[in-house]
């Protein structure tokens, strides 16, 4: 998904229009997430990018995809540009928790 949203549209609330940008922002990502993962994929992971325009768009985390759209219209931008690529994701796996009370155990049995 890549697309200029515009907030300066004649006869239309500028706050409105912002929320309804996001709103289809979230619909593309729900959209995205419920396609059939390929064999071996854990999740759908994003790229995303944002600016004021697609020349000045920059790499931005997926968590502050919102938090930049925010600050780039607090700056009081007329339009704001979102390029949204879905990926392939893979889980890493996790060590194992340590033995925590194991240890008080066997530290408290050893005095």
């Amino acid at each position: 998904m890549r697309k200029t949203y515009t907030l300066n549209i004649e006869g239309k609330n500028r706050d409105r229009l912002l929320e309804a940008s996001k709103h289809d922002i979230r619909k593309y990502l729900k959209r995205e997430r419920n396609k059939a993962l390929p064999a071996g994929v854990d999740y759908w992971d994003f790229d995303t990018k944002s600016g004021v325009d697609e020349a000045s768009a920059v790499a931005v985390a997926y968590a502050d995809l919102f938090r930049s759209i925010d600050t780039l219209v607090a700056g009081g931008g007329d339009q704001f540009y979102v390029e949204v690529r879905s990926k392939a994701g893979h889980r890493s796996v996790k060590a194992a928790p340590a033995d925590v009370w194991g240890k008080l155990r066997d530290e408290a049995a050893d005095e």
